[in-house]
């Protein structure tokens, strides 16, 4: 038994920050509890540092009886998922700043950035569900945050929904568990072959379901508009991106560590489930007004095209490649595009940016790279992203699912245009009170991401060699 706490500084030092800043939180005058928010920015640069560390040794290595393993994706999930909090911490700023619960902000944010960390390096069933339940409980009270009537109701839904679906995942490692005498991936991988196949498939089916929640995939879908729409902006950034990551990575693990010797169908069951994602997110962004339900909706059709690498899990080495570059690509394009959100937050709806590159052009422009960031477009990270996964599911044999994502991601250029074009309006432009701004913090936030999603294009001769390597058993 490998007991090497070290391998869990990332996850460690989240929650050593969390405790220590829900102490001091306590006793600190409201003036003073922006100290929580450097703290946090501490814990998830000491992450970075831990992770860089590690990849830079090779130490590769799985800890506490096999349950977690520190490997390849662990590693370049860590990067993406602290990288991203970093960028939710900067677009928080000024949104919570010198408010009555400041403190227990980034502490719940802390939380449940450790509990998608834990969920990366998941590598059994009851610490996968240990690590769910991290990352869901404190996202529901955040979603809540500002204690009005949508947010409360936005938090709501995604409590009742977290909460069946997180049952449901229970209820399959149970059966799972019946099936394969086990919890750990490596021992599922040769029991559940020779087990009863009813009670494998409605197990998995179980287990899929809650993660299928985590990242916002059909049919667990219907929490993403109104939570997204009803949160704060910063909430609503944190959980349409970083918990995907986890989620994401989780089950692309559990594929393909524990199933790839049975005989239900999973593959093709993951395959139908991306094809309806991301043709249902992009069929319903097309006629949104809202600019925060349109990104709910975008962000839907992205998980689509993340769930082509899941189905691919045993049938190419590209499929993990693809998934943990394409996940670091989104993660980047789509905080930069909530960040304009979060500067701009009396611009709700697309009229309402109507003539805003004259007025705020730096802005327009971060709004340009991530909307066609988020279609696919060269330079930007996601382009690569999308050749990459398209060019895995041809190598796996699913040409026929490649070509409706080239299908839907053209489809989509529809209504990303539809919100780029109001920008550069000339005649009629919305009240300049509707371009207020709202800090120099969300401001910064929006340049830093938008530039990570260009490097990531362009420098992606540097990114991918960090998504290649195998996973521990």
């Amino acid at each position: 038994m490998n007991e090497n706490l070290t391998a869990l500084t990332p996850e460690l030092a989240l929650l050593g920050a969390a405790v220590i800043g829900l102490l001091t939180g306590a006793w600190l005058p409201r003036r003073r509890q922006w100290l929580v928010a450097v703290l946090a920015a501490t814990a998830c640069t000491v992450g970075l540092i831990a992770t860089a560390v590690t990849m830079a040794t090779s130490r590769e290595q799985t800890v506490f009886s096999d349950t977690f393993a520190v490997d390849t994706a662990t590693d370049a999930g860590r990067l993406t998922v602290l990288g991203g909090l970093l960028l939710v911490i900067g677009m928080s700023v000024e949104s919570v700043r010198s408010h009555k619960r400041e403190s227990e902000y980034w502490v719940l944010l802390l939380m449940t950035g450790a509990g998608t960390l834990a969920m990366t390096g998941a590598n059994d069933l009851l610490t996968l569900f240990a690590a769910y339940l991290l990352a869901s409980i404190p996202a529901y009270a955040l979603a809540g945050f500002a204690k009005d009537g949508c947010g409360t109701e936005a938090a709501l839904k995604y409590y009742l929904m977290g909460a069946l679906l997180g049952t449901v995942l229970l209820a399959g490692t149970a059966l799972l568990y019946g099936a394969g005498h086990a919890t750990l991936y490596r021992d599922l991988h040769t029991a559940l072959p020779t087990a009863p196949y009813g009670l494998v498939a409605v197990g998995l089916i179980g287990v899929l379901a809650g993660l299928l929640f985590k990242i916002g995939a059909v049919p667990a879908h219907f929490w993403v508009p109104d939570v997204t729409d009803g949160a704060p902006t910063p909430v609503a950034a944190y959980v349409t991106t970083l918990p995907k990551i986890g989620g994401l990575i989780a089950g692309y693990r559990l594929l393909h560590q524990a199933m790839p010797g049975i005989d239900v169908n999973w593959p093709l069951l993951m395959a139908i489930l991306a094809a309806a994602t991301m043709t249902l997110g992009n069929l319903a962004a097309f006629f949104q007004t809202s600019v925060k339900r349109l990104l709910a909706y975008s962000t839907i059709s992205q998980v689509g095209y993340l769930l082509m690498a899941l189905a691919l899990a045993t049938r190419t080495d590209l499929a993990q490649q693809s998934l943990l570059f394409y996940l670091a690509a989104y993660a980047a394009t789509n905080l930069a595009a909530f960040a304009v959100v979060t500067q701009l937050p009396h611009a709700r709806t697309l009229k309402d940016y109507r003539g805003l590159a004259p007025r705020r052009p730096a802005l327009a422009a971060v709004l340009v790279v991530s909307l066609l960031g988020l279609v696919g477009t060269p330079p930007t990270g996601i382009f690569l992203g999308k050749i990459e996964i398209f060019s895995a599911a041809i190598d796996g044999g699913l040409a026929w699912l490649a070509a409706l994502a080239v299908a839907n991601t053209v489809a989509s250029l529809f209504y990303y245009l539809r919100w780029l074009t109001p920008l550069f309006t000339t005649g009629d432009p919305a009240p300049a009170h509707v371009h207020a701004a709202l800090g120099r913090w969300a401001a910064g936030t929006a340049y830093l991401a938008a530039a990570l999603s260009l490097a990531l294009g362009i420098a992606a001769g540097i990114a991918l060699p960090v998504t290649t390597g195998t996973l521990l058993p």
